[in-house]
């Protein structure tokens, strides 16, 4: 048999935290060895009495096995001794306190042929509480002096964004290699200027950095703090190309202060992380409550929301996870992936079915066989300048027909929640993709009963990444060397990325009552002209290295995206980001009439059916330049 050993060079990062986390147990295991025998020597002078050491030996096993415990139960291994603090000693002194609250009670509920002083149950305490605090922060000393020191003027010259913990983790860890220099920390904090935290200096403001920049000669910088708006991320990253210095973003702040990333994490800013926004803030509890154990099935699930939902939805457990795409391709990539996200797989069954959602036998047989009690609908033609000409049937056909036929199925088999993924392109149309999602959330309207199947419809604008999006084209004609082309140097666009779409797509389905449409806030509009600049720079290139041509808007295109229609209101839920829309009823008795008239146009020219949207939809207007308002960035 042969046996093969890995260096632990080699180790994965889990695997040397999990060793980190067994070598420290250990240490306090003996610690609490040693303090107890400590703890007698002193009580009598270094001449422990027989009696005594006997004592002593019977007692010892109950001290070790009780403080243990309590420590492991008190989180002291979840930290990294390298960044012990005051928290840590704070956990360190109450877990040693209530051991021996607990060894009491032990004591006295077992009563011992042997007794144990008091005293030195109280010299025990503080000897465990300065061998186990001790250690942890000579250990910290360590790493800081004789660690960080011989690499704090090597390397290239770098500025770290911030000055909180995670810039100190950072700093520190930039220290350890000598690839990185770091000469400061920037920081808008006045009262912070010219100290000095665990060593390194505060250099002073952000606008400032020209005169630090021509004293310390740095030309790159890092964003360390993670809580900055995406808005000061943005007006940063375009101060800092002007004075020609690189930035590049440290991996999450949980990640920095534990010390679970390598520095090869650390990567050059993407347009990504200027558009992204602050961490949302979801109900877990309501969300696993909807999800663990359950089937549940996605529409759609190999584009771009719908694989999103399928890894969000997985993490959660259901029992089933049904991913029903007309994409054999992008279905077969999709379960490629999920089968990759041990262990979160491990208790879900996986079903990739491929199929169309007009299909109605097909979806009769699909929820009878695997009762799904939660779908997601994601399933559509998206893409408006397609849709808009020589298509124009057919997105009526797939995106509302469709929508009809899977929400009716649901509501035969008695599915629990059907959420319906819509868009501000619903809203005061002007496209035919847009058109075709309104009627679908009529759809949904309409079918919503007081008993039965809960329709709920979720909106919102473009997602960073998405196939077909502005991003993915703008790096393709920019690696080509340009030109970039914009449709107007007004338009704007609202931008969510896909992960806070899908949580908050999934948030909305555990709390909707039914008949809802539920708005997704999507902070401010980006002018995508700035869009184009700033992808521009992000790689490598000045503005007139790299031309932007605008071209005019495509057909149906908007200037401004909408969220609400001109009479729609909207009413706040417990999350900030996500608000009801107090949309206009749909008289259900309307439906027949709606269906027969996406049948009928069939066999219609493109342009007598968009005259003909109009009976359905009142606000639906082709008049592309010229905004109703300039109200429709307003706020929710």
């Amino acid at each position: 048999m042969v046996f093969h050993i890995r260096p632990i060079y080699l180790m994965n990062n889990k695997n040397l935290q999990t060793i980190k986390k067994i070598f420290a147990f250990a240490h306090d295991a003996v610690a609490s060895i040693i303090a107890w025998f400590c703890a007698y020597q002193l009580r009598f002078n270094f001449e422990i009495p027989a009696d005594q050491l006997i004592s002593f030996f019977k007692s010892l096993p109950f001290v070790a096995v009780i403080q243990v415990i309590s420590f492991y139960f008190f989180g002291l291994y979840r930290g990294v001794w390298r960044f012990a603090s005051l928290i840590d000693l704070k956990r360190i002194v109450f877990s040693v306190c209530i051991s021996l609250l607990f060894f009491n009670a032990t004591f006295f509920m077992l009563k011992p042929a042997f007794f144990i002083p008091r005293s030195v149950l109280i010299i025990d305490l503080l000897l465990l509480i300065l061998i186990m605090g001790g250690s942890r922060f000579i250990y910290r000393a360590i790493k800081e002096h004789h660690i960080y020191m011989p690499f704090r003027f090597k390397g290239e010259p770098v500025v770290i964004i911030g000055s909180n913990q995670s810039a100190i983790a950072l700093a520190k860890e930039l220290s350890l290699t000598s690839k990185w220099h770091v000469v400061g920390l920037v920081d808008n904090d006045k009262s912070l200027h010219g100290r000095e935290i665990s060593g390194f200096k505060i250099l002073g403001n952000i606008d400032d950095l020209s005169k630090i920049q021509s004293r310390l000669g740095f030309s790159k910088a890092i964003f360390a703090d993670h809580s900055l708006s995406a808005e000061n991320r943005r007006a940063i990253f375009r101060h800092f190309k002007e004075l020609d210095i690189q930035i590049f973003t440290s991996p999450a702040a949980d990640d920095l202060v534990s010390g679970r990333f390598s520095i090869s994490e650390i990567r050059p800013v993407e347009v990504e992380d200027l558009l992204g926004r602050d961490i949302v803030s979801l109900d877990t509890s309501k969300m696993l409550n909807l999800i663990s154990n359950q089937p549940v099935l996605i529409s759609g699930a190999g584009g771009s929301i719908g694989s999103e939902l399928c890894r969000q939805i997985i993490k959660f457990k259901p029992s089933a996870l049904i991913c029903y795409d007309i994409s054999e391709s992008s279905l077969y990539q999709l379960e490629q992936e999920l089968h990759t996200l041990t262990p979160e797989t491990l208790d879900t069954k996986l079903i990739c079915l491929v199929g169309d959602i007009k299909n109605e036998k097909r979806l009769d047989n699909i929820l009878s066989n695997f009762k799904p009690t939660l779908v997601f609908h994601a399933a559509a033609y998206k893409h408006v300048p397609l849709m808009e000409e020589n298509n124009v049937a057919e997105a009526f056909n797939n995106n509302v027909l469709g929508t009809y036929i899977l929400a009716k199925a649901c509501q035969k088999a008695n599915v629990s929640r059907f959420v319906f993924i819509s868009t501000d392109k619903a809203v005061n149309p002007t496209n035919v993709m847009g058109a075709s999602k309104r009627m679908a959330e009529m759809i949904c309207q309409g079918l919503q009963k007081e008993k039965g199947t809960k329709f709920l419809t979720v909106r919102f604008g473009n997602v960073l990444g998405s196939s077909g999006s502005v991003i993915p084209k703008f790096r393709e004609q920019i690696k080509l060397g340009g030109p970039v082309t914009v449709t107007h140097p007004d338009v704007t666009r609202y931008f969510m990325s896909i992960p806070e779409a899908a949580q908050l797509v999934i948030q909305a389905g555990a709390i909707g009552t039914g008949g809802e449409i539920f708005i997704l806030d999507m902070g401010e509009p980006i002018k995508i002209v700035d869009l184009a600049r700033d992808m521009i720079r992000l790689s490598g290139f000045m503005d007139d290295e790299i031309k932007i041509e605008f071209i005019g808007l495509r057909p149906g295109e908007k200037l401004y995206e909408e969220l609400l229609a001109d009479d729609e209101k909207t009413i706040p839920t417990k999350f900030n980001k996500l608000r009801i829309a107090k949309a206009r009823n749909f008289d259900s008795g309307l439906l027949p009439r709606l269906l027969s008239w996406i049948d009928s146009i069939q066999d219609l020219d493109e342009l007598n059916i968009k005259k003909e949207i109009h009976q359905w939809i009142n606000e639906y207007s082709q008049e592309l330049n010229i905004p109703r308002s300039k109200t429709r960035s307003k706020k929710l």
